[in-house]
């Protein structure tokens, strides 16, 4: 048996999340199904993180066992033949037994883009937010900076979070502008589910003057969940690279 390593790439817009559900269409049940059909045994994958409903991916690691022996050509382009257009595989690679999607990994990135124009977009339907009001991203940067480090991060955390621990560690926070579209760039050690939506309410009131920057830290430190604003939509949000220690030579960033 070896363990092998996907990259892979999918727009989140109609699927119920990552994780499998009895009756539901999700990233997860669709690409075992592909690699089940490639390998003609059973496989069972495990993410680097596990995206929402609605969350896209362009660098999403998976791993999973099989007794097949196949080239990763065939394991890319065979399995992609199986893959609903939605979703597909960047790459295979042979990795150690002891690689862990998960565990193994010691940062997340994510871009969340977001539409701000006072009509919506046609073009970046389910792609982008879009947030009606105009935002001043000098104002939304000087007040992510508070949450720039290792912190307990309980008021960004959803209700039903599973996480055994709210705290996080924030390594980058960058916001910018690309005309029309803005740009949340952030890298963490890991995530609490919706962390980064709940960035966003708290930014987007902020951005638009509706709160002063500090509330950013006064959010962060009521770490109540009911006194964190609003949660914003998940269209936009993107896992862009899992990060892992170096001797591993796995990047799965842009190419």
């Amino acid at each position: 048996m070896v363990r092998l390593a996907l990259k892979v790439q999918y727009n989140g817009s109609n699927f119920s999340g990552w994780q499998s559900q009895v009756g539901q269409r999700t990233v997860q049940s669709s690409l075992e199904g592909a690699l089940s059909f490639v390998a003609d045994e059973h496989i069972k994958v495990v993410c680097a993180g596990r995206t929402d409903a609605g969350v896209h991916a362009t660098g999403q690691v998976v791993h999973f066992d099989t007794n097949a022996v196949r080239t990763d050509y065939s394991w890319v382009f065979g399995t992609n033949t199986k893959l609903p257009p939605d979703i597909s595989i960047q790459w295979a690679r042979l990795v150690p037994e002891g690689f862990h999607a998960r565990f193994s990994a010691i940062s997340r990135s994510y871009r969340y883009l977001v539409y701000n124009e006072p009509i919506r977009s046609a073009l970046f339907h389910k792609r982008a937010t879009w947030e009606h009001r105009k935002l001043d991203i000098d104002l939304m940067q000087s007040a992510a900076k508070y949450w720039i480090g290792r912190h307990d991060f309980s008021s960004f955390q959803a209700n039903g979070c599973q996480a055994s621990s709210s705290v996080r560690e924030i390594l980058a926070f960058d916001i910018s502008q690309e005309v029309d579209l803005i740009v949340f760039s952030i890298t963490a050690n890991a995530f609490l589910q919706h962390m980064i939506r709940n960035f966003a309410g708290v930014l987007f009131d902020i951005g638009c003057g509706k709160r002063e920057t500090s509330w950013a830290n006064d959010v962060l430190n009521y770490k109540d969940r009911s006194l964190g604003g609003v949660t914003a939509e998940p269209d936009g949000l993107y896992l862009v690279h899992v990060g892992y220690p170096e001797e591993l030579s796995i990047y799965t960033g842009p190419q």
